[in-house]
């Protein structure tokens, strides 16, 4: 693994060579995993959204916080360990990932959660059809 610019971020080698090169990586949340799906098919269903990424020619980065360190790109004893419900790993939403680090917590990141570390990290995080449009043409909710 890969420290990041401190210790409480670690990027997987494969991923870290994998944006080093340029190339496509897909980050992945982990809440489906820990507080969306029961085990064992939690922990079917990651494997399958890594081996439906890899399918597409992107190395998968699932990422998650484990005893206060976010970990972009879980290894599967890693992402078996945070889905362990004897852990009580937190939902992690991009605001609460500073507390869970500061506790050294264990947590599943949200899409929000997702997103706010992987473009910390030099994922490019693609927006959604509102993104790409001028502030005045989207939805006044959104505004």
């Amino acid at each position: 693994m890969t420290n990041f610019r401190n210790s409480s971020v670690v990027i997987n080698d494969e991923v870290a060579n994998t944006l080093e090169k340029g190339r496509n990586v897909v980050a992945l949340e982990t809440t489906i995993v820990v507080q969306g799906l029961p085990s064992p098919v939690n922990l079917e269903v990651a494997e399958e959204c890594e081996a439906a990424v890899r399918e597409g020619g992107s190395v998968p980065a699932t990422i998650g916080v484990l005893d206060g360190r976010v970990i972009v790109g879980l290894s599967a004893e890693q992402l078996r360990t945070l889905a362990d419900p004897d852990r009580h790993a937190a939902k992690l939403s991009a605001r609460d990932i500073g507390l869970a680090l500061a506790t050294h917590g264990d947590g599943a990141t949200t899409v929000a959660g997702t997103i706010s570390i992987a473009s910390r990290v030099g994922i490019q995080v693609n927006g959604d059809r509102w993104s790409r449009r001028s502030s005045s043409r989207r939805p006044r909710q959104l505004r």
